[in-house]
């Protein structure tokens, strides 16, 4: 099933003489032109119902990347929208996925949309940001992701579900199963594509892409274009209109860049000041062994962290971004696992303490900040041996960072970053306690009445005035402990 743009496989007619970030193709030229941009969601053949969502939710104005391609995804046109993250592109795929399935009923295994994704995180993230507007059109939808039980969403699958959002490996097993198939999916959405091909997930993508309908709509999002989202764009997409901003530019004015430059013996100081600045900052490093380490560092001098890594299991890592999100951890210690999927509003602060590999990695771990047209600034710390490869990364990147040379304590590095040294008081971060909820009725009265005959057959209770084992007047105190931080 190849789909080509019009101007033939391989022609370079159809390509623009657009900039491009080094290492990626240029973009394909629309054929048929696209609709025109509109200046608000009331221009937009949308349902009732998700205008109505929209108001109540405080969207207004669409951001750049929805006002340019709703129009034509509500039209039913594929889609090829390049930018950075924060950008908008989650409601611009979604809104026009909810429309074009609203009234419509999918039978059981049967899901008629699907959004693919690369990572359990940003699956969650995508879909708890559709939820509000699916339940307005009375669509439902299921997550469907590693980690987390095969049955459940099975169940829910056989179920019935609308809109499926799905990492590749995961929807591929429950196919596999029979518990899903894809013969009725009408509308298709590839998020974050490029880091779907970096992870080694095409031959899955393209296997699935392979069952959905062939009529079907398809719409690809990615914050850069290599060559293996090219091979993706030209077997899958048909004359699509094309959304591009410069994975560089969309923050030049929003976003500062800061490459500082730190002596070996120096670094773990800085990092540690940094981290106990005033507001909350996601660490990237590059091993599962640095991130805990340098977790454990810093909740022994007084600093609310938290690690984030493929190591931890699923319900710790919901877990961790949702005290993250909350604010209940100030510091996200994390690897590459953590920079996409991570949506957090309001972070203004991102810090490579290991500098990324490639120029892909800088711009998907920079995505975290400056999101939605607020402020943020990324600062990579860099060792003399480094200077070199970080320069050539960020040409690459097409970025012209703001260089200093700083040391831990010294005011450059607290007016850069907002870093002060911490209070040096152990901190625990606890999991939340939550209460089993009350039963009523008569399960609880066989309860109790089984509760009371056991203590019956149990003999007399202690006197009140009976000391419990272990609470007497000679019982042993615990000790002095590192403060610990509830949720």
């Amino acid at each position: 099933m190849k789909r080509t743009y019009g101007a033939g496989r391989g022609s370079r007619d159809g390509r623009t003489g657009r900039s491009v970030v080094s290492g990626e193709f240029a973009l394909p030229k629309t054929v048929r032109p696209g609709l025109p941009a509109v200046a608000s969601f009331g221009e937009l053949a949308l349902p009732d119902e998700l205008l109505r969502m929209l108001t109540s939710l405080g969207m207004n104005e669409p951001f750049p990347i929805q006002a340019a391609t709703l129009p034509n995804s509500l039209a039913g046109r594929d889609v090829l929208g390049r930018g950075r993250t924060g950008s908008g592109k989650t409601l611009a795929f979604g809104l026009a996925l909810l429309a074009r399935t609203a009234g419509r009923r999918a039978e059981p295994c049967s899901p008629l949309a699907l959004v693919l994704v690369p990572t359990r995180e940003l699956a969650q993230q995508v879909a708890e940001a559709l939820t509000p507007y699916a339940k307005s059109l009375k669509l439902r939808m299921a997550t469907v992701v590693g980690g987390m039980s095969i049955g459940r969403q099975a169940g829910a699958l056989r179920g019935g579900v609308e809109i499926v959002v799905a990492t590749p490996g995961r929807l591929k097993d429950l196919i596999d199963r029979g518990d899903c198939r894809l013969d009725e999916v009408a509308v298709t959405v590839l998020d974050e594509a490029d880091q779907m091909a970096d992870m080694g997930f095409m031959p899955q993508v393209t296997a699935l892409l392979d069952q959905v309908r062939r009529e079907g709509q398809r719409m690809l999002f990615s914050a850069t274009l290599d060559r293996n989202v090219d091979l993706l764009v030209r077997r899958y997409l048909h004359d699509p209109v094309v959304h591009s901003v410069d994975p560089s530019a969309g923050a030049v004015t929003t976003m500062e860049h800061h490459v500082l430059h730190v002596h070996p013996v120096d670094k773990h100081a800085a990092t540690t000041e940094i981290a106990a600045r005033d507001g909350r900052v996601i660490m990237f490093l590059d091993t599962k062994h640095a991130v805990d380490r340098l977790t454990r560092d810093l909740l022994g001098v007084g600093v609310r962290a938290a690690a984030l890594h493929g190591g931890k299991s699923q319900p710790q890592r919901t877990r961790t971004l949702a005290q993250f999100k909350s604010g209940h951890v100030t510091v996200l210690v994390a690897t590459n696992v953590a920079a996409r999927g991570i949506h957090v509003d309001s972070l203004d602060l991102v810090v490579n303490v290991d500098p990324p590999s490639d120029h892909k990695d800088y711009l998907h771990r920079g995505g975290r900040t400056a999101r939605a047209g607020e402020s943020g600034s990324v600062v990579t710390l860099v060792l003399p041996y480094q200077r070199r490869d970080m320069s050539r990364l960020m040409r690459d990147a097409g970025i012209t960072p703001q260089i200093a040379q700083v040391r831990a304590g010294e005011a450059e590095l607290s007016r850069i970053t907002g870093a002060r040294a911490p209070s040096g008081v152990p901190v625990v971060i606890t999991a939340p306690v939550t209460e089993r909820p009350r039963r009523s009725g008569a399960s609880t009265r066989g309860r109790r009445s089984r509760s009371a005959e056991a203590r019956r057959a149990a003999g007399p209770r202690r006197a009140p005035d009976q000391p419990r084992t272990g609470q007497g007047p000679g019982a042993s105190r615990p000790t002095a402990s590192p403060v610990a931080v509830a949720s």
